[in-house]
């Protein structure tokens, strides 16, 4: 069968989000030299022409611009490039994940510091850690003690973790969350001042057995009673 002739359409591959050279099928662009200089509105052919001229590619940087914008570049190079930022970018975000460890009510001393060795290591590591305890049959009844372990787990981790989400029961199941480091706690303000005692002087009045202070300059004094 043969393929129906004309000019070829080249599609852009979905890991490309630029158009480049014969992609391109708008009759003007606006272009803009290798050197990052402005070029003005030249038709495509001639925008192509001077690409093939310079040994680099025509790539549309600005699709939804009228006309489009297009940029004289090494296409290679330029994707070379963002991938590579990209990928340091990538390294140098930290995602946090949730990791889960299983205990049970009758979990002994040794399996629980083993769960607590590898929790260390996650929260460490600056992960969440979820700790599931699952209860079964008439443990049902005892989910207090359940409650007591998780919490205990919580206290023996507090140096390099805080309670995200209390010990409580879904089900037959009961989660406890920490998240690494410590919960940030309010800056303490100024302390209260101490309340006034009952029957204690206010600060205008003199206290008991005080001397009195002496009258002001230029006070007036007070007047005499009238002689009888």
């Amino acid at each position: 069968m043969q393929r129906p002739r004309g000019r070829q359409f080249l599609p852009v591959r979905p890991d490309e989000e630029h158009r480049i050279n014969r992609q391109i099928r708008v009759p003007q662009v606006r272009l803009i030299g290798a050197k990052g200089e402005q070029l003005g509105v030249v038709a495509t052919e001639d925008a192509l022409r001077l690409a093939q001229e310079a040994e680099v590619d025509l790539v549309e940087v600005a699709p939804a611009a009228q006309p489009p914008v297009c940029r004289l570049l090494d296409y290679g190079k330029f994707r070379y490039s963002k991938q590579k930022k990209e990928a340091e970018a990538k390294k140098k975000q930290h995602v946090t994940q949730l990791k889960e460890l299983r205990v049970r009510p009758g979990t002994d001393e040794h399996d629980l510091e083993r769960q607590l060795k590898k929790a260390q290591e996650f929260l460490t590591d600056g992960q969440r850690v979820k700790f599931t305890l699952r209860f079964r049959g008439r443990e049902m009844a005892h989910q207090q003690l359940g409650r007591e372990k998780l919490l205990k787990v919580a206290e023996q981790l507090s140096d390099i973790s805080w309670i995200e989400i209390e010990p409580r029961t879904e089900g037959r199941v009961m989660n406890l969350v920490l998240a690494p480091g410590s919960r940030k706690k309010l800056t303490p303000g100024a302390p209260a001042a101490a309340p006034a005692k009952v029957g204690a002087p206010t600060s205008g009045a003199p206290s008991a057995g005080a001397a009195p202070r002496p009258a002001a300059a230029g006070a007036a004094k007070p007047e005499a009673p009238p002689a009888g």
